[in-house]
């Protein structure tokens, strides 16, 4: 090897003098990885050198002018795809992984990368091409009894199969909100405290907090881990009838963004009626909480002074108990991605249609196997992997 002399014996870490045309580089382990007994199968040597500016764009230079060049966006995980040692879903697994910023996520991904979905996917493309294979059965044999069994074993088969995709897929979007971030939106009237709230639980100033009323006209979002899981918390403006059209547009934004996710309903406690003004058709939040406890009203729920820090304790673990009822999944596998839950949508489309095929017309429940098939197969990758390729490796961090 030119730039640092013979190489170590594969998956052993070997001390190098990294040169190239007589200019000393580094002082660096390499490491060497004989296809097809690496990540990507292919051979593959790893650098570990000192983390300098100039000895990485020395050895950058170096490598170029030998013939490398930059990986491309998720091109190590594309090619071990390509090469077989993974499939799509792990692959995907590799940048959730990367991405990763709370403890739940990590463990989302990591089970993903274990093939948990890659699994159940699978199994339930093998018993569709069982399931095929006696539809197809019952074509061959379609004028004895033969073929009629055949024919309700298949569609058995396919009823099974169809029931075990729905329960999947009523999943309440769990997957996608672990992996992408649960939405919390903070609604209220103006100046109940909902800047404050935002600002409390991200422990920074994110919000303007005013008294004048209508201060927050836009949706207002921070990031949070409560509790190991991932929250988008919105502070949104204060909502009550108005006739102003910048107000009335971010009560609009407000009560859209509210829809999905978890909403919370901050109220102040000491007014006689904390919901005047407010739209009659409010939608019942998740969480309800009365804000200003340090003026000393009884309201029934949870009560709490965003001046004092009286009950904010109470308030996060609350939530974080929301949050854990809406994303825990008892250890069943989730999707994570849209692209897995299009491909199940024409899964289902597909069989459910082929249920519908009579008896004396098994090529039609076929054909609908087949197209229930290829849509599974799709989301690991067992069919049409080029088309997918591209789409699925674009957000991938370069390398990797």
């Amino acid at each position: 090897m030119s730039l640092g002399g013979a190489l170590p014996p594969p998956r052993q870490a070997g001390l190098r003098r990294l040169a190239h045309n007589g200019a000393e580089i580094d002082h660096a382990l390499l490491m060497w990885f004989a296809g097809p007994h690496s990540f990507t199968g292919e051979d593959v040597a790893e650098f570990h050198i000192h983390g300098g500016r100039a000895v990485r764009e020395a050895l950058f230079v170096a490598l170029s002018e030998l013939g490398a060049r930059v990986a491309e966006p998720g091109e190590f995980s594309r090619r071990a795809v390509e090469n077989g040692k993974l499939d799509l879903t792990r692959a995907e697994a590799v940048a959730d992984l990367v991405d990763a910023e709370t403890p739940a996520q990590l463990r989302q991904a990591l089970r993903q990368h274990d093939g948990v979905l890659a699994d159940l996917y699978e199994g339930w493309r093998a018993r569709l091409i069982a399931a095929l294979g006696r539809a197809e059965a019952a074509i061959d044999f379609s004028d004895d009894s033969v073929g009629e069994g055949e024919f309700a074993a298949a569609r058995c088969a396919a009823a099974e199969i169809t029931k075990e995709i729905q329960e999947h897929t009523n999943d309440a979007g769990r997957g996608e909100s672990l992996r992408e971030g649960l939405r919390l939106t903070i609604l209220g009237p103006p100046n109940a405290g909902k800047s404050s709230l935002i600002n409390a639980l991200a422990r920074r100033d994110v919000a303007i907090v005013s008294e004048t009323p209508g201060t927050t006209r836009d949706v207002i979002e921070v990031r949070l881990n409560l509790g190991g899981y991932l929250l988008h918390v919105a502070d949104t403006a204060g909502v009550r009838q108005t006739r102003d059209a910048i107000e009335a547009e971010g009560v609009r934004r407000a009560l859209s963004h509210a829809a999905g996710g978890l909403t919370l309903l901050l109220l102040d406690g000491s007014l006689p009626d904390p919901r005047a003004g407010m739209p009659p058709d409010l939608p019942e939040p998740d969480l309800m909480v009365w804000n200003k406890a340090d003026l000393g009203f009884q309201r029934e729920g949870l009560s709490i002074s965003l001046k004092t820090g009286e009950g904010l304790s109470m308030l996060q673990s609350m939530l974080q108990q929301k949050v854990q009822h809406k994303l825990d999944s008892d250890g069943a596998p989730l999707l994570t991605r849209p692209r897995h839950r299009q491909a199940l949508g024409e899964a289902l489309s597909a069989l459910r249609h082929g249920l519908e095929a009579p008896a004396d017309r098994p090529e039609l429940l076929a054909e609908d196997l087949r197209l229930a098939m290829r849509a599974i197969g799709r989301i690991t990758g067992r069919v049409d992997v080029e088309e997918l390729l591209d789409f699925v490796f674009r957000d991938f961090c370069i390398g990797k």
